[in-house]
């Protein structure tokens, strides 16, 4: 089966990451999709991010009505930072015959090259690039296997929530609305 795996910080996951995952599933065939939220990304500074748990929570909330689209834990469960490399591994091991394409933004693709083993991660998957508005076309680092996912591309990032959220501003439409409920009740980025 061919294996999407879409990772971030997710905090909070909106509906550009949503669209994203759907537009990669449909346009590349993926049996699946898997959201995999990183509990120490290596790139942010720490305490910079929500509660690994609130973040882990919101996911599983917005992907619960697609059966294409689960969540893994793995990042959650390991300790340290979340290397990209050692998560493609380690669905390497677990589902050694699913062909894997990791699903990243076009804003993501220039930054791969200072990711932890670039050419190890290049050799272990396909990378997927969702279009990100306002974002140029980059190159592919090279040794990298890309292909390019059209679709619909939603204008939002998380931060734009997150501020919303602190101004006390409604986030409807931009989360899914069990994600908005879950913000309002645990009162996050108050």
């Amino acid at each position: 089966m061919r294996l999407g795996l879409l990772g971030g910080s997710f905090d909070p996951i909106h509906f550009g990451h949503l669209r994203a995952a759907e537009n990669a599933r449909e346009e590349l065939g993926l049996g699946e999709v898997v959201f995999v939220p990183a509990a120490e990304p290596p790139h942010k500074p720490k305490g910079d991010l929500s509660a690994a748990e609130d973040r882990l929570a919101m996911v599983r909330l917005a992907v619960a009505a697609n059966p294409a689209f689960s969540v893994s834990d793995l990042e959650m469960l390991r300790e340290g930072p979340s290397y990209t490399v050692d998560t493609l591994l380690a669905f390497e091991r677990v589902r050694p015959d699913d062909e894997l394409y990791l699903i990243v933004g076009s804003d993501t693709l220039p930054e791969m090259a200072s990711w932890r083993e670039p050419e190890r991660i290049f050799s272990l998957c396909t990378v997927a690039v969702a279009e990100r508005p306002g974002a140029e076309a980059a190159a592919a680092p090279p040794g990298a296997r890309t292909v390019r996912v059209p679709g619909p591309e939603l204008p939002l990032s998380a931060t734009a929530v997150r501020r919303r959220a602190r101004e006390g501003r409604s986030v409807r439409y931009l989360v899914p609305d069990a994600v908005a409920d879950y913000l309002e009740q645990r009162r996050l980025y108050r």
